[in-house]
């Protein structure tokens, strides 16, 4: 049995599999319709999501599957002060597979030590989101044409966006990548993510101005400053307007960029923006939802030969 609690879990070789399924199923939805029928996936969310739980569940019923669970910790025997440990042990008896969702940092490793069904990481606190940083993966594979050779941006709230995080140290195993930072001080990146970089020997800079770098980049990753991670509700108004992505700025970038954003978006990008072919960020969910199908039938080892059987 096998869980997901960070994308380094899998090997990029693993991840190349998990991509070339994921994008034989936007292609062939019709054929997966039945391949987990009969099977059952609860889902967790001890604190707000839209896009990951719908997508979670949008996956498994394209499938065949079926979708049991909560939407908040106050819907759940968390209310009660129910471990997270025994709410797992329970939940295996229901269930095939479990996505959780978690406000504290390591509570899906402890769901997962305590399991006897596949437990995916769902996002825990500000610390991982595995399957965005897939969902980011497959996009940037998909219509980039690779996962190497391109400068990435990454602009917003890079302090507390676990996307982000998760994001940096996944590609750090691809080649020729270079990071831009764009951040104000107070949201700058964390340091141990820095040192990491500095290890990898990737190349990286930090700016404060999206305007000074916009035209060298590839990759736009946007980020919303996310009111739920600050204290002090006065440092939230005076950042969450620090960035906003319009066509003015946009001007300025290569006619190939591509502007990805892991949503929800408050104002950081401008609804202008959103006919502009360089937008993505609506195929990136869309491309949430394929690459947890092919996680699901991987982790339920129902992957295995699906792709060879087809000549491929």
């Amino acid at each position: 049995m096998r869980h997901l609690m960070s994308p380094l879990d899998f090997t990029t070789g693993e991840l190349d599999r998990l991509f070339d399924l994921a994008n034989d199923i936007e292609k062939n939805m019709d054929k997966y319709a039945h391949v987990c029928d009969g099977k059952k996936l609860a889902t967790c969310f001890y604190e707000p999501s839209t896009r990951t739980r719908l997508s979670f569940e949008a996956a498994m019923l394209n499938l065949g599957g079926n979708v049991l669970g909560f939407s908040e910790a106050s819907s759940s025997s968390a209310a009660k002060g129910e471990s997270v440990s025994d709410t797992i042990r329970v939940i295996s008896c229901y269930a095939d597979i479990c996505a959780m969702r978690h406000p504290k940092e390591g509570a899906p490793m402890v769901a997962a030590t305590h399991s006897l069904i596949p437990v995916i990481n769902a996002g825990d606190g500000g610390h991982q989101h595995p399957t965005q940083t897939l969902t980011d993966l497959l996009t940037i594979r998909s219509l980039n044409g690779s996962l190497s050779d391109f400068t990435i941006g990454l602009c917003g709230d890079l302090k507390f966006g676990r996307t982000v995080h998760s994001l940096i140290r996944a590609l750090l195993r691809y080649e020729n990548i270079k990071f831009v930072f764009i951040s104000p001080e107070e949201l700058r990146i964390p340091d141990y993510i820095i040192t990491e970089l500095k290890e990898k020997n990737a190349e990286f800079e930090e700016v404060t101005k999206l305007e000074d770098v916009i035209g060298t980049l590839d990759i736009l990753y946007m980020t919303r400053v996310q009111r739920e991670r600050f204290f002090n509700e006065e440092d939230y108004i005076r950042l969450k307007d620090f960035y906003i992505l319009n066509k003015a700025k946009l001007a300025l970038a290569k006619e190939t960029m591509m502007v990805l954003h892991p949503l929800p978006r408050v104002n950081e990008i401008s609804v202008e923006v959103d006919n502009d072919k360089r937008a993505a960020y609506f195929k990136q969910a869309q491309y949430g939802v394929y690459v947890r199908m092919a996680l699901i039938m991987t982790l339920l080892g129902l992957a295995d030969g699906v792709l060879e059987s087809d000549g491929q």
